[in-house]
């Protein structure tokens, strides 16, 4: 790759992707680089850099909305939210670390596009079930928009949701508009003992199937517990969180102390700690600076979660630990391979989806980073694609090759 054409504005960007159109040129997508890692290397013949595309375009904290370009840092907009006792409540994980970059980077495009979500992902959904509307150019070269700055704006296809999530591969989106939510003003996380996976199943799916709102749900092995904050010495444990005004945290502690009360002295963190807790949880801190070391984002039903984790970690010599209630698999291995068809067969039972996260660019290359689509779901990805990048301009073979 040879050129990169950093865009200042909507219309750059326009012209940039209308440029390759019948050139057979195609173009890799990118931002401050924080997610260059991720997903089958691009194989473009131009990089055309968002970074310079920033800026809050609305912000009302009263209405809970706010709209900023794709090129915006993430810092800054996270930074504004607090400052206003707000926040991005789908719980975004800073992925730079885990990748060998440097924390709070990225921008509010790259967060968009790969649609990644943090422990509330189970209360509150992830970035799609958040974004309002956006501004976005085709691959065709056109220019347009998808929903607006209220909840209930249905016209058409629901657009947000589809680009979130697309890597890029169907438009160059531009503007984002999403809802903001008030910041919790206190927390609280109860660690319950277990003794293996089944009895941390149990315990996750009674604590989700109960009233206590558990805004955070994981399942951590003593493997991973002593390299989290406050959890030294902590033996396998599942970790539950509370969130609210502090009479309501209360009673929903003591509620879900009955819930767990068959795994016996449960352990409580308060509300800073939680929350070191929780971030660490989100940036999977335990499998950071690992290099290249082969790391699997396995998305499969909770109740079978801690099991497969722990198989996982078994046979294949690696570590692992639960987010999402058990839902999430974080699986790090102890060598760049990726065992691919190892970690898909373990998966299949239970059904799921596995991605390789983390990876060397050659076993990226090689590898079905993200889960290969049956029959139907390929026809209809490709049908989706003609419509938004006939010519397969952007990003292409990011996501799948030949898309």
């Amino acid at each position: 790759m040879s050129e990169t054409i950093e865009a200042r504005d909507e219309a750059e960007v326009a012209d940039t992707v209308r440029a390759t159109l019948g050139t057979g040129r195609t173009i890799e997508i990118r931002g401050q680089g924080s997610m260059h890692a991720l997903g089958r290397p691009a194989a473009a013949d131009m990089a055309l850099d968002l970074s310079g595309l920033t800026g809050v375009t609305l912000y009302e904290p009263e209405e809970l909305v706010l709209s900023a370009r794709a090129g915006t840092p993430r810092a800054d907009i996270e930074d504004m939210l607090a400052s206003s006792g707000q926040m991005l409540a789908f719980e975004p994980m800073d992925a730079g670390p885990l990748l060998g970059g440097p924390a709070r980077t990225g921008t509010l495009g790259g967060m968009f596009a790969v649609n990644l979500a943090g422990p509330r992902r189970i209360s509150h959904g992830a970035a799609r079930d958040h974004a309002l509307g956006i501004r976005a150019v085709s691959g065709r070269g056109e220019v347009f928009k998808s929903g607006g700055r209220v909840v209930k704006n249905v016209t058409g296809y629901d657009l947000p949701r589809l680009m979130a999530g697309a890597w890029g591969t169907l438009g160059v989106v531009t503007e984002i508009t999403v809802k903001v939510l008030p910041r919790p003003p206190l927390e609280a996380t109860v660690l319950a003992p277990v003794d293996g996976p089944e009895t941390a199943a149990r315990a996750l799916s009674a604590a989700m199937g109960s009233s206590c709102e558990v805004s955070g749900a994981a399942f951590l092995p003593e493997t991973i517990t002593g390299r989290l904050p406050h959890l030294a010495g902590a033996p396998t444990s599942v970790a539950l969180r509370m969130e609210g005004f502090g009479p309501s945290v209360a009673a929903r502690r003591a509620m879900l102390a009955q819930v767990l009360a068959a795994c016996g002295s449960l352990q409580t963190l308060e509300t800073d700690a939680s929350r070191d807790l929780w971030r660490a949880v989100r940036d999977v801190a335990p499998f950071q600076g690992l290099g290249e070391r082969a790391l699997w984002r396995i998305s499969t039903a909770p109740t079978a979660g801690p099991a497969l984790a722990t198989r996982l970690a078994a046979d294949l010599g690696g570590e692992a630990f639960c987010d999402w209630a058990g839902g999430l698999v974080w699986l790090s291995l102890p060598g760049e391979g990726s065992h691919a068809q190892e970690v898909r067969a373990a998966l299949a039972p239970h059904g799921g989806h596995a991605t390789l996260f983390r990876a060397s660019a050659a076993e990226r290359a090689r590898t079905a980073v993200f889960q290969p689509l049956d029959g139907a779901l390929a026809a209809l990805t490709q049908r989706v694609k003609e419509s938004f990048d006939p010519a397969r301009v952007l990003n292409p073979g990011r996501m799948h090759p030949g898309m």
